[in-house]
């Protein structure tokens, strides 16, 4: 088992730890602007469908058929 050869600083471990957190803070950060901006409608770089609009279009087609 391998076994670090001296102990690691408790000012190394700060750093460390805080950059940890700040990676996971940013991804945070972008999920969370990324589900605004879809909630609003204003998103232009993420596009999505949704189950019920995609049912509305095929009802809606399939009653043009029919009618014709």
């Amino acid at each position: 088992m391998a076994v670090p050869k001296k102990r690691i600083s408790s000012s190394k471990k700060r750093i460390r730890k805080n950059i940890w957190k700040g990676k996971g803070s940013g991804a945070a950060l972008k999920a969370f602007s990324l589900a605004k901006s879809l909630s609003t409608g204003n998103s232009k770089s993420f596009h999505f469908s949704d189950k019920k609009e995609k049912n509305r279009q095929k009802r809606k087609k399939s009653t043009k058929k029919k009618k014709i």
